[in-house]
């Protein structure tokens, strides 16, 4: 699930000043660990002791923040949307672009509807529009919040007649969003089309009762998409692969058109320059550079159903490197980044992948772009971060850097074997976190999801930086419990986000 794959202000000049602040921290943080990890104390580091928090609009307790913090909630399923369809199940990854007015703030959000072929359980779905799969479930809605009084102004399906819909990212010049199906599903699996691919969300266009039409972008892979980041530079897109208990390719495609993605290009898999099959997945080193070429997808539309080999198949074939579950991706200070949530060699006690891998608790890479990107210098690889344990980190997904060049990490326990209590959330086997960066590099909690185990997801920040929204994600396949889309203030200059 973003982060800041899909945040606006990175590609300004505040926004690369942010960043590259926010990478040094991750340095700090490798650093950190290396040097023996200072024991992890909470109310010392960071914004102090979190308490249990009520929502200023629902009066219910449902985060854990810091004294300063509050938070409403926005959207939360099953309350009527202005297009009169219910708010769906399943909040996912998100953006945050600037609003229609002075004051207001445009959030996209993906909905990982994983129901049964048209469902109407929680469904995205727009009676009359043009839609990909008339079965689909999932897709987009659209937001548009007045940051001062919280207030929603509109709320609308965006897209629909999708599946599955994760993470994704900002189009290149914040022209709206990329999402990203995370499966391969097609008609073996009841639905009417093949699914597995990446759809334009524009930010201008769609409205209540017309949301934008759903096409499949087949030339930038089908396959268990997580999220992507656009680097402004070239329009090369970089693409997360999340298809879990296998080994799994970080891509990137190269746009013929960067503003005109559905005019095709080349899609390719990383590949460390004279290793095959190089495996990322553990036994590495932070800070090694590694260099890089890249291996070309001959075939991105792959027939599944006809027995074809996957994009996944394809690359490791040719020598690809193998990650695990490749989640949040974004591109900051010139680099790629993107975190691999079950990567390491601290292992979370899960059973073993189906190639012996055993999971561990999470990474995060960074990929420096070649000179001349697309030539013989490929780039450049390198493991910023490696989670020792689930009480430092557990499970990265979305990595957000903030307008003033902090970090925030969202957890997404993935451990079946590990439980993970917290003392402010009482019953909870698992529970999830934002946790942040301090300046030298050590976390320290910032939010606690208190209300259910699901995940943190498509955390962004407004424009101006006032703001942070976030999603807990819900159930995929019920009502309950609900997806929310919190907005978050308080006193960030009092502290490193």
């Amino acid at each position: 699930m973003d982060s800041v794959d899909r945040r606006s202000f990175l590609a300004t000049t505040g926004g690369a000043l942010a960043a590259g602040v926010a990478t040094t921290t991750l340095g700090g943080h490798a650093a950190w660990a290396e040097d023996g990890r200072a024991p992890f104390h909470p109310d010392k580091v960071g914004y102090g002791q979190l308490r249990r928090t009520k929502s200023r609009n629902t009066g219910e307790e449902l985060l854990a923040l810091p004294a300063g913090f509050s938070y409403i909630v926005l959207g939360k399923t099953g309350t009527p949307m202005s297009d009169g369809v219910p708010t769906p199940i399943a909040h996912d990854g998100m953006a945050a672009f600037p609003g229609s007015r002075r004051h207001t703030v445009r959030l996209i959000r993906n909905h990982e509807v994983r129901t049964t072929p048209g469902s109407p359980t929680g469904r995205v779905y727009v009676e009359g529009s043009e839609r990909y799969d008339e079965l689909g479930v999932a897709g987009t809605t659209t937001l548009e919040v007045d940051l001062r009084s919280g207030e929603v102004l509109s709320h609308f399906v965006s897209l629909n007649g999708t599946i599955v819909n994760c993470a994704g990212g900002m189009m290149i010049h914040q022209r709206g969003w990329l999402t990203c199906e995370e499966t391969t599903a097609g008609p073996a699996q009841g639905w009417q089309r093949k699914h597995g691919y990446i759809y334009e969300v524009p930010l201008q266009g769609p409205k209540p009762g017309k949301p934008a039409a759903s096409q499949p972008l087949t030339a930038m892979g089908r396959f268990s998409h997580e999220a992507v980041a656009v680097d402004p530079r070239t329009g090369y897109v970089y693409e997360t692969e999340d298809d879990s208990g296998k080994p799994d390719g970080f891509y990137r495609f190269r746009p013929r058109d960067p503003r005109n993605l559905a005019a095709g290009g080349v899609l390719e898999m990383l590949k460390i320059r004279g290793r095959d099959g190089y495996d990322c997945r553990e036994g590495q080193k932070m800070g090694a550079r590694l260099p890089v070429e890249w291996v070309r997808i001959d075939d991105p539309d792959p027939d599944l159903e006809g027995g074809a080999q996957t994009c996944t198949q394809q690359g490791l074939a040719k020598g690809g490197a193998k990650f695990n579950r490749l989640e949040g991706c974004w591109y900051g200070d010139g680099s790629v980044f993107f975190n691999s949530t079950s990567g390491g060699d601290a292992k979370n006690g899960d059973a073993p992948n189906a190639d012996g891998f055993v999971e561990g608790y999470g990474q995060v890479w960074q990929y420096i772009p070649g000179r001349y990107d697309g030539g013989r210098d490929g780039g450049t690889l390198v493991l910023v971060y490696e989670s020792p344990g689930r009480k430092m980190l557990d499970s990265p997904d979305n990595l957000v850097f903030t307008p003033r060049g902090g970090i925030v990490l969202c957890e997404d326990d993935a451990s079946d074997a590990d439980a993970d209590p917290h003392p402010l959330a009482p019953g909870l086997a698992n529970v999830n976190r934002l946790i942040g960066l301090d300046p030298g590099g050590q976390p320290f909690e910032f939010a606690v999801n208190i209300s259910d185990d699901s995940e943190f997801a498509g955390a962004c920040f407004s424009p101006d930086g006032s703001a942070m929204f976030v999603n807990t994600l819900g159930s995929t396949t019920a009502l309950e419990p609900p997806g929310r889309t919190y907005a978050i203030r308080g006193p960030w200059q009092r502290g490193p986000l």
